[in-house]
């Protein structure tokens, strides 16, 4: 089995596996080192832990507690499946719900609620999504364990000092917009845990943390293609994006136009306007 850690965080580690045993590779015991979920996004698999025998499909989630052991096979399956893993530290899974009945049944069925974030944690891993992989793990999370508990978490009451932290943490985020940010980074500003930061600053402002911050670096973008004549590759460096396609593919899914003719239309370039207007 390959795996790739696409990212690491404080509270969440995400990894990519991609295996490619059939039915006749002999299976082997393993061991959850950590609370994990991992979302079965492509092939189906059969899995052995705690006595129980579960089969896993596309839409399915394995579950992991720390120190059980499980056996993955494909005897009933087809060659090969491909999984993106949340793999949890224990403040995190402390502060979504740590009960042991939640994390040590195995696995969840294909469930809608649960799908859909799945496949948006997929277009984050894959740049497709401004949601950050580390905040839609956050939010998989606690979806996951409110519907095994079958218990709803209470809506967030944000009293004035709770806002007034949303907005303070908002200011900061886009006066160090051009620095690496991470949700983790963010929280420490609010001296909240990176779950309960996540959950007041979307419900206060409307955004998460990171759709924030990007906005923030297109903004500030758009002024600066505005207003100066420099390089379109230093102003997207400046802002604060890593590589230059990031910066426009981001840039014209917001403007629906490239930077380069962001730029033309603030020169009185109407045709790129029109040509926009059109297609809307």
């Amino acid at each position: 089995m390959a795996a790739t850690t696409i990212l690491q965080r404080g509270a969440i580690t995400v990894s990519d596996y991609r295996c490619t045993a059939g039915p006749d590779d002999r299976p082997f015991a393993e061991a959850h080192a950590c609370h994990s979920i991992a979302y079965v996004r492509k092939g189906s698999f059969g899995c052995r832990s705690r006595g129980q025998d579960h089969e896993l499909v596309a839409g399915s989630i394995l579950i992991g507690h720390p120190g059980d052991e499980y056996t993955c096979h494909h005897e009933h399956h087809g060659c090969g499946d491909e999984c993106l893993a949340f793999l949890l530290a224990p403040e995190m899974v402390e502060t979504i719900g740590d009960n042991r009945d939640i994390w040590q049944r195995g696995s969840v069925a294909p469930l809608a609620e649960l799908m859909v974030l799945g496949e948006l944690a997929q277009a984050a891993a894959e740049g497709r999504s401004d949601i950050a992989l580390d905040e839609i793990g956050h939010s998989l999370t606690a979806r996951f364990v409110e519907l095994v508990s079958g218990q709803s978490r209470k809506p967030l009451q944000a009293g004035a000092r709770d806002r007034r932290r949303a907005v303070e943490a908002a200011l900061w985020i886009d006066a160090h917009a051009a620095e690496p940010i991470d949700l983790d980074g963010a929280a420490k500003q609010t001296g909240l845990s990176p779950f309960h930061f996540l959950r007041l600053f979307a419900q206060v402002l409307g955004v998460t943390p990171h759709q924030y911050l990007l906005r923030s670096r297109l903004r500030h973008a758009a002024r600066l293609l505005a207003e100066e004549e420099r390089a379109i590759t230093d102003i997207a460096y400046e802002v604060g994006f890593g590589d230059l396609s990031n910066f426009v593919r981001s840039f014209h899914r917001a403007a629906g136009v490239s930077p380069r003719g962001f730029r033309q239309a603030s020169r009185g370039n109407r045709k790129i306007l029109q040509d926009r207007l059109a297609v809307h």
